[in-house]
């Protein structure tokens, strides 16, 4: 990057470079096949918005399980968008002293973040499946669908975030091994 082009706050901490192999095509195909749940669960929350919109305003009467299927989607979107989302860097966090950091030690302190995330998501799952076996008697009010399979989403959550933070972990440990250079190609 030249001086003269604007810095995208979004890139300015060290990506981890993605490994190549049947490693990185299995990883890859996680990624597409978890982008196409989320995405799909989205596109089921805008088509079920504008059935209730619809609804409202051109039928008699508005469904009332629309609310609750929306509701359902977007906990399963965010879900299985978790572990996207920390591959990716994308979720909220707060930089005060990475950039400052060299590209190296960018990666040290992601593989970091990625092993404390994903020990505490591993920790979560025992308790995330208790949770969810809660609902094994209930049934939710509009849908009749059994809460178990909603409860899941947590299981889900935390399971996804444990195992993407494992391939965070060895995707940045393999970096910082080789020791190569920083994607701009300056050395680290």
């Amino acid at each position: 990057m030249s001086d003269s082009e604007p810095s995208d706050p979004l890139h300015d901490i060290a990506e981890i470079p993605p490994l190549g192999g049947v490693f990185g095509r299995l990883v890859s195909g996680l990624d597409r096949l978890f982008a196409l749940l989320a995405s799909l669960a989205l596109l089921a929350i805008a088509a079920v918005v504008m059935l209730q919109i619809v609804a409202r305003v051109a039928l008699p009467f508005a469904p009332a399980w629309t609310e609750e299927l929306s509701r359902y989607l977007f906990i399963y979107m965010v879900a299985l968008s978790s572990g996207l989302v920390l591959r990716r860097n994308r979720h909220v966090n707060v930089e005060l002293f990475q950039h400052l950091l060299g590209w190296r030690s960018q990666l040290i302190y992601r593989a970091l973040c990625c092993l404390v995330i994903g020990v505490f998501a591993a920790w979560m799952i025992p308790y995330a499946m208790k949770f969810a076996q809660v609902g094994a008697f209930q049934t939710s009010p509009t849908l009749g669908v059994h809460m178990h399979y909603i409860f899941f989403s947590t299981v889900a959550l935390f399971g996804l975030s444990t195992l993407y933070a494992a391939i965070g972990l060895i995707e940045a440990g393999v970096a910082i091994a080789r020791g190569g250079s920083t994607p701009t190609g300056e050395a680290p």
